[in-house]
Formats: structure tokens, C-alpha cells, sequence
């Protein structure tokens, strides 16, 4: 069990499992720029996350901007919208009648990826949200703004190990605060940390001591 205060961000399992370079560098380092695509996620997830807003549709209720966290884990986070559908085969939640599947929707601003890294943070809020209530949750969906629709995610036993491995190893390379080197591909270019990260896949070992070295450049007469 991690006490509170060793709890990693949920949200960066996805970047960790797009890169561990710029997760280390967000999480570990401190950096981080904007681009048009962070700047478009964040308007679409600000107006998705509206703790008070509940909606109740019949027999589903809807909750948006969940807090979740498993202290076997060591993570914690947000789920964007949680749908909790009453039935017999459900468990009982504080505040609501009768019993309720529990189902984690996760929006993203673009279309479904080729990588699993998507599925991989919807897993961890499905982990947490088990832990949490007791409860199994055999699948969930991420909706993609591009497409408009949303794409069915099942939990299955490799998915929640490669998750439960990942959380692991972001563990693991917080306690020694290293920042791993990574080879220059194609993804780079869209990556908003770029211009922090690739001069230093060259040199610097930390981008922290690149920006510092610049920073201490410009201020030279």
C-alpha cells in the first residue's frame, strides 16, 4: 500500500506509455509547453469536467469529474464521466437506491490510435474505481471528438497487467528521479515538449539543465 503522498497522477499513464521521456519530463522535471493540440484537449476536458453536474436518465446516472484513487496502486486522478446503470447484478453506492454497474467514459479531442495508450489510462480509472467500490468492471468506452462516437474497451486480464506493470515502473523511476533517454522518432514532431526534450536527447542528460543553460546564456552581456 503507498501512503497518499506517493501517489503518482493517474492521467500520466498515458504518457508514460506514449513516451517515458516526456512523461519523466512533466512529472519528474517539471516542464511543460502548450501546443494546439494540449490547448484543444484541456478546452474539451474543462467543459466535460463539471463536478456538480449529475444527470439521471432513467435507469442511469451520469457523474462527471470523478475523483478516484487505489492506494495499492499508488494513483489517483479524475474520471471524466462515470455511468453507473442500476441493476441486480450491480453494487449498492452511497446516495442511490438499489444496486448499479459502474462504467468509466474517458474523452479524448482526436480519433481512435493505433497504440493502446488511450486504453491504458481508462484501465487505471476502471482499477482505481474497483478498489474504491468493491466492485469488477468488465469494460468501459472512450469517446473520441473527432469521430463523435465512442469506442468499447474491454478489461481484459492482459490489459489490466500491462497497466498494473506501467504504474510499476512510473514508481519506480520517480523514486530514483531519472529521466531515460529515448530515440527520435516520427511521434516527436507533434509532441508539445519537443523544443525542451530533443536537444537534450543529444546532450544533457535532464532538460531542466538545458533550459537552465539557455536561460543562463540569454542573460549573459
Amino acid at each position: 500500500m503507498y501512503g497518499e503522498d506517493e501517489y503518482l497522477m493517474l492521467s500520466g499513464i498515458q504518457h508514460f506509455a506514449f513516451c517515458r521521456r516526456q512523461w519523466a519530463l512533466i512529472h519528474i522535471e517539471q516542464q511543460w509547453e502548450e501546443n494546439y493540440r494540449t490547448v484543444d484537449g484541456s478546452i474539451m476536458h474543462e467543459n466535460v469536467h463539471n463536478a456538480d453536474f449529475r444527470e439521471k436518465r432513467g435507469e442511469l446516472v451520469i457523474t462527471r469529474a470523478m475523483a478516484v484513487s487505489s492506494a495499492r496502486l499508488g494513483i489517483s486522478g479524475e474520471c471524466d464521466a462515470v455511468e453507473l446503470r442500476r441493476s441486480e447484478d450491480g453494487v449498492a453506492l452511497f446516495g442511490l437506491e438499489g444496486s448499479y454497474t459502474v462504467t468509466p467514459v474517458e474523452y479524448k479531442r482526436g480519433e481512435p490510435k493505433e497504440d493502446d495508450c488511450d486504453a491504458l489510462q481508462l484501465t487505471a480509472q476502471a482499477l482505481c474505481l474497483e478498489d474504491m467500490l468493491c466492485c469488477e468492471i468488465p469494460f468501459g468506452y472512450l469517446y473520441y471528438g473527432e469521430i463523435r462516437r465512442r469506442v468499447k474497451v474491454a478489461f481484459d486480464s492482459a490489459l489490466r497487467e500491462r497497466t498494473e506493470g506501467i504504474i510499476a515502473e512510473m514508481h519506480e523511476l520517480y523514486r530514483r528521479q531519472y529521466t531515460p533517454k529515448v530515440k527520435r522518432r516520427k511521434a516527436c514532431n507533434a509532441c508539445s515538449l519537443k523544443n525542451v526534450c530533443l536537444p537534450v536527447i543529444c546532450g544533457s542528460k535532464r532538460a531542466s539543465e538545458y533550459v537552465e543553460s539557455v536561460l543562463g546564456a540569454e542573460d549573459e552581456p
